[in-house]
């Protein structure tokens, strides 16, 4: 018998997806964003959605489980730090004094994170609320001139924008392989 856990799916159609083709909340019938800045909150909101998938059903202690030692990494971990990055990103496009790390000393996202479901509802509910103050932090800056260099960092929105899904997307990667080794489920 081996160690590694069964594959399990949704899909129908494609038995290695994580989802039927036309049950993927991240698809629509839509022809599609029309312009950049469209373009760009699509993708983002769409890696947004992969890594709350990619958490979906687990528990306390399958979301806090480092699957790949040494690594610190869990997908609780990833949930923290994205949670994290919002506010440093927050911190770059205003000014004034940058808000304080949200859970303390670097790296305590992933070192502290721990298998107690309180600490799984407060990071979600961290993720939330950070994307939205960034967001709303942001759409300030959003009139259509994606090139607008705004904040103490002196960073383009586009640039900001990029950096975001560049984001999300490494880290919706990392949650494949850790969701994956947690109980089988493989990404699409």
């Amino acid at each position: 018998m081996s160690d590694l856990p069964e594959r399990w799916t949704r899909s129908t159609v494609y038995q290695d997806m994580w989802v039927d083709p036309d049950d993927d909340p991240r698809e629509s019938d839509d022809d599609g964003p029309e312009g950049e800045l469209a373009t760009l909150l699509d993708f983002l909101n769409g890696y947004r959605m992969t890594l709350r998938m990619k958490c979906d059903g687990l528990d306390a202690e399958q979301l806090a489980r480092r699957s790949v030692p040494p690594s610190t990494m869990s997908l609780l971990g990833l949930v923290r730090h994205l949670a994290e990055v919002e506010l440093d990103w927050r911190n770059w496009i205003t000014h004034g004094e940058p808000q304080p790390k949200l859970y303390g000393k670097k790296d305590a996202d992933f070192l502290e994170a721990v298998a107690d479901q309180a600490m799984v509802d407060a990071a979600f509910a961290d993720l939330e609320r950070e994307q939205a103050a960034t967001d709303a932090v942001l759409a300030e800056h959003l009139d259509g001139d994606l090139g607008k260099v705004i904040g103490r960092q002196e960073i383009a929105v586009r640039e900001l924008m990029v950096h975001r899904i560049d984001e999300y997307a490494r880290h919706s990667g990392h949650a494949d392989l850790l969701r994956e080794c947690v109980d089988g489920r493989v990404g699409q």
